[in-house]
């Protein structure tokens, strides 16, 4: 990966969305949300939805490194 794209895929970027009905805003590097759209597309789910679940099982856990988590876990069950 060229410097530009490690760059970008860096990039911290702020979404808004809703979660159990009331709104909020998370913060992830691009790199994270690419594959995390790409997880909601293979499910046929959309990211909010898989954000909702992620939420609901975070415990004390920060939002953004529990979505963070899942998605590493993600990666690795599909090396395997």
């Amino acid at each position: 990966m060229n410097e530009a794209k490690q760059e970008a895929s860096n990039a911290v970027v702020k979404h808004s969305l809703a979660i159990a009905g009331h709104r909020t805003s998370v913060s992830l590097e691009a790199a994270f949300w690419e594959e995390l759209k790409g997880i909601a597309n293979t499910r046929g789910e959309s990211v909010a939805s898989i954000i909702a679940s992620i939420d609901a099982g975070r415990g004390g856990a920060n939002l953004s490194s529990a979505i963070r988590v899942f998605v590493l876990r993600e990666a690795t069950q599909l090396k395997r």
